[in-house]
C-alpha cells in the first residue's frame, strides 16, 4: 500500500508541476505578447516616419535641382551678355544662392533625421526578434507541457523537463527583450526569418 500511495503521491506531484508550468509560462507569454504588439505598433510608426522622411528629402533634392539649374542658367546668360549683371541680376543671384544653400541644408537635416528613424526600427526589430523567440519557445514548451500532462499517467518526465529547457529559453529571451539585453541568436533569428 505505501508502494501505492507514493506512486499516487509521484503521479500527483508531477501533475501539479505540469500544470504550474502551463499556469507561468502561460502568463509570461501573455505579457511578452502585449508588450511585442506595441514594440510592432512603434516599428510601423518608425518604418512610416523613416519614408515620409526620405520623401520630403526627395522634393528638397528636386527643389536644390531647380534652383541649381537656374543659378547655371543665370550663369550662362551672363556670360552670353543677355544679362547685364545690374542689381536685379545680382539680388537675383543672392536670393538662388541663399534658396540652395537652404535647401543643402535642409536637406542634411531631413537625411539625419531618416537614418535615426531607420536606426529606431532595427532597435526595435531586435527586441521584437527576442519578443518572437520567446513565443515561439513558450508555445513549443506549453505543447510539450501538454504531452507532459499525460505523460504523468506513467510518470514519465521527460516532456515536462524538455517544456522546462525550452520555457526557460523562451524566458530568457522575453526577459532580455524587457530588460534590453543583447541575447539575440542571429542564426536562429535567420533560420526562422
Amino acid at each position: 500500500m505505501d508502494v501505492e500511495v507514493s506512486g499516487e503521491a509521484r503521479e500527483k506531484r508531477l501533475t501539479n508541476l505540469v500544470a504550474l508550468t502551463v499556469v507561468v509560462f502561460s502568463v509570461f507569454m501573455a505579457i511578452c505578447k502585449v508588450k511585442d504588439d506595441n514594440i510592432v505598433q512603434a516599428m510601423q510608426l518608425a518604418k512610416a516616419d523613416a519614408v515620409d522622411l526620405w520623401n520630403e528629402y526627395q522634393a528638397v533634392r528636386i527643389k536644390l535641382h531647380f534652383v541649381e539649374s537656374e543659378q547655371h542658367q543665370q550663369l550662362l546668360l551672363t556670360e552670353a551678355g543677355l544679362l547685364k549683371g545690374g542689381a536685379d541680376d545680382r539680388a537675383d543671384s543672392r536670393r538662388l544662392a541663399a534658396e540652395a544653400e537652404h535647401y543643402r541644408g535642409e536637406g542634411k537635416k531631413l537625411a539625419e533625421r531618416a537614418r535615426g528613424k531607420e536606426a529606431e526600427y532595427d532597435r526595435l526589430n531586435y527586441h521584437d526578434d527576442q519578443f518572437d523567440l520567446c513565443d515561439a519557445a513558450l508555445s513549443v514548451s506549453v505543447a510539450c507541457a501538454a504531452v507532459a500532462a499525460v505523460a504523468a499517467l506513467t510518470s514519465n518526465w521527460l516532456p515536462l523537463i524538455c517544456a522546462w529547457l525550452l520555457g526557460s529559453f523562451g524566458i530568457l529571451s522575453g526577459v532580455a527583450a524587457f530588460a534590453g539585453w543583447a541575447i539575440h541568436p542571429d542564426w536562429l533569428v535567420a533560420l526562422l526569418s
